[in-house]
């Protein structure tokens, strides 16, 4: 089955919903499994579980099937994302834009290619969406 990463923050901000609305669409358009993640940064000390994840997305979208609800903790919130898509060999990974920027930025520090969607493609095989933010 394909399975479709989602990384949101919490408690969702308006982005992270509208983030969430595509990458619902794409699992449903595609008949896949999805993992909305949440990353607690470990500097921040707070601890989000994945029951407080799962009520705000279901308050926000109601019940969705074939949802699974991780909460990781690390010291930097994209490369969580990235252990995350790695260990689940995710299929589609649907991202804010402000997040894809902060990926190339990592990506710039370790690599010569800041193209953070072929380096997806070509190190885990999976497809990249970039979520644009909504311009007030």
């Amino acid at each position: 089955m394909t399975l479709v990463v989602v990384p949101v923050r919490y408690p969702l901000t308006k982005h992270s919903r509208k983030t969430l609305k595509r990458a619902i669409e794409v699992a449903r358009d595609r008949d896949a499994a999805m993992t909305i993640l949440h990353v607690d940064l470990y500097q921040n000390g707070k601890k989000v579980t994945r029951i407080d994840l799962k009520n705000a997305v279901e308050r926000a979208f109601g019940p969705l099937d074939n949802a699974r609800y991780v909460v990781r903790t690390g010291f930097l919130v994209e490369e969580s994302i990235l252990d995350e898509v790695a260990a689940e060999d995710a299929d589609v990974v649907v991202i804010g834009s402000e997040r894809a920027s902060r990926l190339r930025r990592l990506f710039r520090r370790f690599t010569n290619n800041p193209d953070i969607e072929a380096f997806l493609r070509d190190h885990l095989e999976c497809e990249i969406i970039t979520v644009e933010r909504q311009r007030a």
